[in-house]
C-alpha cells in the first residue's frame, strides 16, 4: 500500500508504504518504509489481526520522528 504522511497543515512529510515485517515467534510488526529509505517501526499486530495497537505505536514513532502531533496517514491502494 502506498501512503503519505501529512502534517496538520497538509504538508507532505513523507511518502512510502506500509509493510508487515515478520518478528520472532510468528508475530508481525506494522512498519512504514519511506521512499527516502527511513524505516519507522510500529507495533506488533494482534493475533486476531487487529491493527489498533500496532498503528498507535506507529503513530507514536512518527511523532518522535517529526516532533509533531495531528499527523494524517493517507493510504492509496494501486
Amino acid at each position: 500500500m502506498q501512503c503519505t504522511v501529512l502534517s496538520r497543515s497538509g504538508q507532505v512529510l513523507a511518502r512510502g508504504k506500509l509493510i508487515l515485517h515478520p518478528e520472532d515467534r510468528g508475530k508481525m510488526r506494522l512498519n512504514l518504509q519511506t521512499n527516502g529509505g527511513r524505516l519507522i517501526e510500529g507495533g506488533i499486530v494482534e493475533d486476531n489481526g487487529d491493527l489498533t495497537s500496532a498503528s498507535e505505536a506507529l503513530f507514536q514513532q512518527c511523532y518522535e520522528t517529526w516532533g509533531m502531533t495531528g499527523l494524517t496517514l493517507t493510504v492509496t491502494i494501486r
